[in-house]
């Protein structure tokens, strides 16, 4: 099992005074919703009790190059918080997945899904905010739901995870809807788009509809338990 949590890229990281509250307000705001919602947190009988989930917003200019659109992200292990302040929040100002290299400033390291973060910010300049969370209920439905889904095979934070990121991207049509899920890194669901608000929606609306097939699937099976018990009477 991978050990979550834990960074695995080069990370070139400098100390530096937080970005301002007000720049991360709306993200803030839906972090606190997916914690409430176990969507993101720590719980010692999950993923060996590592903290889990992080959030991302695109700061500065939309026509930055590809490997440099800034951004700020919660920082690493901070799931188990309830409430953040602009403390536990990094700023990348620079990726690269091919060298495994991510530059980084603030009070604190950034999560260790910053590359698959940034990935997503190369795909298009329009994509302003990435939400990843974690949620057994999605991501066990996610191919009943047609959601894209990574290679089994690769691991989060991974160059190679960046580029199923991109493969996804381009070779299916369905991921422009903003989500997807990590097949390589249980219950790993992420969201994306224009604002956090339209990021958190597809995440829900998601999450509604893996409860919605799973029960559906339960009520069909107990349908069929009823059949067979009355045949046999």
């Amino acid at each position: 099992m991978q050990e979550e949590g834990v960074i695995r890229f080069d990370l070139q990281f400098t100390e530096s005074e937080p970005v301002a509250g007000a720049t991360i307000a709306e993200l803030d705001a839906w972090r606190r919703v997916l914690w409430q919602l176990e969507l993101i947190g720590q719980n010692p009988d999950r993923y060996g009790g590592f903290g889990y989930g992080n959030v991302s917003q695109r700061i500065g200019r939309a026509n930055l190059p590809a490997g440099r659109r800034r951004f700020v992200i919660s920082g690493t292990q901070t799931g188990k918080l309830r409430e953040l302040d602009v403390d536990h929040y990094s700023i990348v100002n620079a990726y690269d997945p091919a060298r495994n290299h991510v530059e980084a400033e603030g009070p604190v390291k950034p999560s260790s899904e910053s590359l698959t973060h940034g990935v997503i910010y190369d795909l298009d300049p329009s994509i302003r905010v990435v939400l990843h969370v974690h949620s057994p209920d999605i991501w066990q439905q996610a191919p009943g739901l047609q959601m894209p889904v990574t290679d089994a095979g690769v691991e989060y934070g991974t160059p190679a995870m960046a580029g199923e990121v991109r493969r996804l991207y381009h070779a299916s049509g369905s991921i422009h809807t903003g989500i997807f899920s990590m097949g390589g890194h249980p219950d790993g669901i992420v969201s994306f788009g224009m604002s956090a608000g339209e990021a958190g929606s597809v995440l829900l609306q998601s999450l509604a509809a893996a409860l919605a097939a799973r029960r559906s699937s339960g009520s069909h099976m107990n349908q069929e338990k009823e059949t067979d018990s009355y045949g046999q009477r």
